[in-house]
C-alpha cells in the first residue's frame, strides 16, 4: 500500500510547477507531474515497529528494564531468558536444551561470586516478601534499599542480622517517605522481634546520621478509617482535630497512632456513627486505655 505525503512548500526543480511527494514505503521523493524523482533513500523518522492498538504502541519500548537499588546488581547484568526456545521461536533440540540450562547455572552462579552480591541476594529477597506483605509503594522500598547499601558500605551488616536490618532500613524509609507503617506492622510481616528492628533501626539512624520526620497522626486517620469503614464526614472532622491539636501544641510526644484512634472515636461520638472503642482499638494496633487518656486530651483542647 503506497503511503504519500504531499510537501505542499516545495516544488519540483526540473519542471517547476509539480508538487514534491514522499513514498514513505520506498522512501522515494518525486514530483506530482513529471515523475522525476528527487530522492531514492529517504530515512524513516518514525517508529520501525507497527503498532494496531494502544496497549501494543505502550508496548514498544526501545530500552531495557529500568535500573533498580532493589537488585544486587542494580539490573545492569544480562540473564538466559527461561523459555527453551530459539530467536524463530522454534523449540530447541534435547541436547541443546540441556546445553542452554547447563549455561544458565553457570550464567547465575558467575553473578553471586562475592560475598556483597550473595548478601544483597538474601537481603532483597527478603524486602520483596516485606513489599508483598505490607502492600508499599516502590518508591519506598528503593528508598529502604538505598539505606540498606548505605548500612553494608559502612559495615553495619557484619555481625547482626540481615533479616533485621533489611527490616529496620525498610521501617526508616517509611519513616522518611511519611508512609503510615509502624514498628508492630513490620514486626508481624517480618516475624522479627520489636526490640531486635527497634535496635538496627536507632543502630542506622546515628550511624547514617538519618534525619527522620515526625509521623504526622493525620496520615493515620485514612489507614483506621478504611479498615473498619468509616465515613468520609467523620474522617474529616477528625483531620480537624487533630490539625487543632497540633496547632495548640496537645500531640506533641504523643504516639501518633494513638492520637489518630482517639481523634476517629471523638468524630464518631460527635458525627453520631456507631463505632466502639474496642472496634477502632483493633483497627489502630492500640490499647482502649490510650484511646480514652488521648480522646480525654483531645476533647479538653478543642476549640472548633
Amino acid at each position: 500500500m503506497l503511503k504519500e505525503v504531499v510537501n505542499t512548500k516545495e516544488r519540483c526543480p526540473r519542471c517547476g510547477r509539480g508538487k514534491l511527494v514522499t513514498d514513505t514505503e520506498s522512501g522515494e521523493m518525486f514530483c506530482s507531474k513529471c515523475g522525476f524523482v528527487m530522492s531514492e533513500k529517504l530515512q524513516e523518522s518514525g517508529p520501525e515497529w507497527r503498532s494496531f492498538t494502544q496497549d501494543e504502541h505502550g508496548d514498544r519500548a526501545r530500552a531495557g528494564a529500568p535500573t533498580s537499588l532493589t537488585m544486587h546488581d542494580m539490573g545492569l547484568a544480562t540473564i538466559i531468558d527461561p523459555v527453551n526456545k530459539d530467536a524463530s521461536g522454534k523449540p530447541l533440540t534435547a541436547s541443546m536444551k540441556s546445553t542452554i540450562e547447563r549455561l544458565r547455572t553457570w550464567d547465575s552462579r558467575s553473578q553471586v561470586h562475592e560475598p556483597v552480591d550473595r548478601n544483597f541476594r538474601q537481603a532483597f529477597s527478603e524486602l520483596n516478601r516485606l513489599k508483598d506483605k505490607l502492600a508499599i509503594s516502590d518508591a519506598v522500598i528503593e528508598k529502604a534499599a538505598y539505606i540498606y547499601r548505605k548500612a553494608l558500605d559502612k559495615g553495619l551488616v557484619r555481625g547482626r542480622s540481615i533479616s533485621a536490618l533489611m527490616a529496620a532500613a525498610l521501617y526508616a524509609a517509611c519513616r522518611d517517605t511519611a508512609t503510615p507503617r509502624n514498628l508492630k506492622d513490620i514486626e508481624i510481616a517480618a516475624n522479627i522481634k520489636r526490640k531486635d528492628i527497634a535496635r538496627c533501626y536507632r543502630l542506622l539512624v546515628k550511624e547514617l546520621d538519618l534525619k527522620m520526620p515526625v509521623t504526622d497522626s493525620i496520615q493515620c486517620v485514612a489507614r483506621i478509617a478504611s479498615v473498619i469503614g468509616i465515613a468520609e464526614k467523620t474522617k474529616r472532622y477528625a483531620i480537624k482535630v487533630l490539625q487543632d491539636a497540633q496547632k495548640n501544641e496537645v500531640s506533641a510526644g504523643k504516639d501518633p497512632m494513638g492520637l489518630a484512634a482517639a481523634a476517629l472515636y471523638l468524630s464518631c461520638v460527635k458525627n453520631g456513627e456507631d463505632k466502639t472503642q474496642r472496634d477502632i482499638a483493633e483497627a489502630a494496633n492500640v490499647t482502649e486505655v490510650t484511646i480514652r487518656n488521648r480522646y480525654k486530651g483531645l476533647k479538653d483542647s478543642l476549640t472548633i
